[in-house]
């Protein structure tokens, strides 16, 4: 069986379910333990992924991907009501400081427009209809409320270098702050850590907050074509083709930040080594972990379950 779903980039992944089986038990006669059942032989699909979606009763299940939209209208929707789904996730994370932190997604209509958080909401409490629509100038298109200055000038830059780019995440989470000061990449010691293998740069300035448009260029370039950056002294930034794809990222990064602080930490009091993951094999692996629609995908049950638990408050 082969699933063929879409996700926002336009591109294809697929996923093969079992293939031939093959029979590993012994044929001798005089065994005295009972053939054992054909084990089945894992076939990778598209990306080295491997997927299992072939019942019993021969029915083929597909793999959830990205919805497709009748209307533009219709995708501006699902735009918003994940983006604030977003928000509530890292409140829950305690991703939110004040009023610092901000998460965008590029209007499928007017497509220089994003929508952002209102600058004096808690995460917590963003609903849909408190998205505030801004241009690429800076002004206030739909909402009540002013937006933050730094969340312009660095999802604007972003936005503007990058057209595959739909969403970008950016917050002062405790671990990817506590790793920025390192000004470095990270190690590649977990299989979560490549999800960034080769997709993730960092800006080595801090130069206060960011309110300078030579900033966030700045900013946009250390990101180059990758998938996050870690702003030295400050915190992460993470983008994806989606909402979800960035929003999962940045939760992502985060935690395996946080792992890295623990291993090294181990690594100075005790004098073990850390042990790297080949080279050969961070090639490989990366591409089965680290896809958009990968990231997408790994979003859908936080969404799930906050709009199970808030009863779809966040949707109003």
């Amino acid at each position: 069986m082969s699933s063929l779903v879409l996700f926002p980039e336009g591109g294809y992944t697929g996923g093969d379910s079992i293939s031939k089986h093959k029979d590993l038990a012994a044929s001798s006669t005089t065994s005295l333990h009972p053939q054992q059942p054909p084990v089945p032989s894992l076939s990778p699909g598209v990306n080295g992924s491997i997927s299992l979606g072939k019942t019993k009763a021969g029915l083929d299940l597909k793999i959830r991907s990205y919805p497709q939209f009748a209307t533009l209208q219709e995708e501006r929707h699902y735009r918003k009501t994940h983006l604030a789904a977003a928000f509530r996730i890292f409140a829950e994370r305690g991703y939110d400081e004040g009023v610092a932190g901000h998460i965008s997604v590029r209007d499928p209509i007017l497509t220089d427009h994003f929508w952002l958080n209102p600058l004096s909401m808690h995460f917590a409490q963003i609903r849909v209809s408190d998205l505030i629509l801004v241009d690429e100038e800076g002004r206030i298109v739909e909402g009540n409320e002013p937006i933050n200055t730094a969340a312009f000038t660095i999802h604007s830059a972003i936005h503007r270098a990058r057209p595959d780019v739909h969403a970008a995440c950016h917050a002062h989470s405790v671990h990817g702050k506590a790793f920025s000061v390192f000004g470095r990449e990270l190690d590649m010691i977990t299989q979560d850590s490549l999800r960034f293998y080769k997709s993730h740069g960092v800006y080595r300035h801090f130069g206060g907050v960011v309110v300078d448009a030579d900033e966030g260029a700045r900013i946009a370039g250390a990101l180059g074509g990758g998938k996050a950056v870690i702003l030295q002294n400050h915190g992460l930034l993470t983008v994806g083709g989606s909402v979800d794809e960035a929003a999962f990222w940045f939760m992502s990064m985060d935690r395996t930040c946080h792992a890295q602080l623990l291993a090294d930490a181990a690594a100075a009091g005790s004098g073990c080594e850390k042990k790297l993951i080949d080279e050969d094999e961070c090639e490989h692996s990366a591409r089965s972990v680290g896809g958009p629609e990968k990231g997408w995908l790994a979003f859908q049950p936080y969404y799930d379950d906050i709009l199970a638990r808030t009863k779809g408050d966040f949707l109003g």
